[in-house]
């Protein structure tokens, strides 16, 4: 036989039929018997020639999904996080779109964060992997070519809230004439426009947050407005119409807890209105260790350390907002301000850091030091904050270009409220 043909096996068959088909029924019996003969290769058995195998390669692999959404995500919140969790759950790589500046500002209005934040905070989410900056707001058919020839997309996601160009035309009709878009249920009790509106509500009630970031690490309390209850609703303040579920919590969680022999690291926080600076500081955390544990100051806490008017966001808005983030491991959900021995000894923390910028908190100059105990241990380090953002300081963008906002807030508010009175159910999350 000759073996170096091409053509060997349909020649084998011809010419040899009774030996061909008897070497392909013992190769046969031997693969229906890898538990009897444990050292025979059965893959070499069957294809004994290089070129045969890569049929049985392309066979038996799976092609990945990749799935592609867009969006402004100006104030990040657990929302949009969830929106990507969702949109990953439909593939096997999630591809993020982030609208330019300029295409917000032709439809929407000047965005409240930049470019460069906002690619910041969608990077750090723990489903994406990985970004387009400066993507168009509507899909034309170039960029919808684009994306599936040199991205490779299968498919374009979006929520099930309309998304009209200023035209009135949907944004998707092309990927959706293409066959090639899913939809997702979107994430009721939060967005971008009740945001505003509730920094926007504690500027008229004269309690308009100042830029106080400075160098002292006291209490890495990033917060800004909103104190949620009677006393505040009674104020004519918005409050948060967020409903959170074990199982919301659950999705955004690992599910892991650390190895025996892993580095614990510690921070802790407000983290009220998720920013990029709270990504890069949770990005350098993590990098002083294993394990990421991060301490969530419940809504009590962050009131007494910095007014009755804050925080800006829930303790459960708040700890989604970490959770998404691809640098933390674990939370703790209404975390103590002061770290005690009892903490370290529980969570087996070897290291507690805090951030060189924070909001100042008047109520704890000169009081009672919420590290003490990590000092006196020896294991309390401050680390240099990447950004000097603060919610502060993000609050005061929106406050600065109050008439902006809120003839722009008017509008979605309106679009809003159409929504959730013709809404249906939507199966999935």
């Amino acid at each position: 036989m000759d073996f170096e043909s091409n053509n060997w096996v349909w020649e084998g068959m011809y010419y040899y039929p009774r030996l061909f088909g008897g070497i392909m029924l013992t190769a046969a019996l031997l693969g229906l018997s890898t538990s009897y003969f444990g050292g025979i290769s059965v893959p070499t058995l069957l294809y004994p020639f290089p070129y045969l195998s890569i049929f049985y390669k392309k066979k038996h692999e799976k092609k990945r999904i990749r799935v592609y959404m867009d969006g402004c995500f100006d104030l990040m919140h657990y929302g949009h996080a969830n929106a990507l969790r969702q949109a990953k759950a439909l593939g096997d790589e999630l591809v993020v779109g982030v609208v330019s500046d300029e295409e917000i500002i032709a439809t929407k209005g000047p965005p409240v964060l930049c470019m460069e934040e906002r690619l910041a905070l969608v990077s750090g989410l723990k489903w994406v992997d990985e970004v387009i900056s400066s993507a168009p707001y509507a899909i034309t058919e170039d960029f919808m070519n684009r994306l599936f020839n040199e991205y490779k997309i299968d498919y374009i996601i979006h929520g099930d809230d309309p998304c009209l160009l200023p035209d009135g035309t949907d944004a998707y009709a092309l990927a959706k004439k293409a066959g090639r878009y899913k939809q997702i249920k979107r994430t009721e009790g939060v967005s971008s426009t009740d945001i505003v509106g509730r920094i926007l509500s504690a500027s008229k009630s004269g309690d308009s947050p100042q830029d106080c970031s400075n160098s002292t690490p006291v209490g890495e309390a990033d917060d800004i407005k909103n104190k949620f209850g009677a006393e505040k609703q009674a104020k004519g303040g918005q409050i948060s119409h967020f409903l959170p579920t074990s199982r919301r919590i659950v999705q955004f969680s690992n599910g892991k807890g650390p190895a025996p022999n892993s580095r614990v690291v510690y921070i802790d926080g407000a983290f009220d209105l998720f920013h990029a600076g709270h990504v890069e500081i949770l990005r350098s955390a993590r990098q002083h260790g294993d394990f990421l544990l991060v301490g969530i100051y419940p809504d009590q806490t962050v009131s007494e350390l910095r007014g009755h008017q804050y925080p800006l966001m829930n303790l459960y808005e708040r700890s989604l907002g970490v959770l998404a983030c691809r640098y933390v491991d674990e939370v703790i959900i209404g975390a103590p301000w002061e770290v005690t021995q009892d903490m370290i000894t529980t969570f087996n923390i070897s290291l507690v850091v805090h951030g060189t910028v924070s909001e100042s908190n008047s109520s704890t100059e000169g009081g009672q030091d919420p590290y003490a105990v990590p000092k006196s241990m020896g294991i309390f380090q401050v680390i240099e904050s990447p950004k000097d953002i603060t919610t502060s300081s993000v609050a005061q963008r929106i406050i600065a270009n109050h008439e902006i906002y809120v003839k722009r807030n008017t509008k979605k508010a309106a679009s809003e409220k159409k929504y959730y009175a013709e809404r249906k159910y939507v199966s999935g999350d």
